[in-house]
């Protein structure tokens, strides 16, 4: 077994890819020309997000589209950086929802919250030492 992609319902692919390109500076490496799907070059893990018409379709419309004005889901997105404070200036200056401030956590990592247009909370971290 392999880890292959997070997959992310969105309502519009086109406007997600690029937000995350603006935001965090992720190449887009595919996109399909239904604009349904697509993928962005994120090094070993694909990120890829998907139109909410194609999750109703592969999921008979049994999932909970996430809504940014609604309370998000209990699951983040993790970029991983040496400077969080440019990184998280840089998302909000793309758009992206300030969540928490970065801050250094006990274990020395510095850490702040952003959420997507689509939603997603993303953690922007320092990389954690071992």
């Amino acid at each position: 077994m392999k880890y292959g992609y997070t997959i992310i319902y969105v309502s519009s692919v086109e406007k997600t890819l690029q937000f995350y390109q603006e935001a965090f500076g992720f190449e887009i490496n595919f996109i399909h020309e239904s604009k349904t799907y697509g993928e962005l070059n994120t090094g070993g893990t694909t990120l890829a997000f998907a139109s909410h018409e194609l999750g109703d379709m592969n999921l008979n419309g049994n999932y909970m589209k996430a809504n940014v004005n609604h309370k998000p889901f209990g699951i983040e997105l993790a970029f991983v950086t040496e400077d969080v404070p440019a990184a998280f200036e840089k998302a909000v200056a793309s758009r992206a929802i300030p969540l928490k401030e970065p801050e250094e956590k006990p274990w020395g990592q510095i850490v702040g919250y952003v959420r997507a247009i689509d939603g997603s909370i993303i953690e922007l971290c320092t990389p954690i030492n071992k």
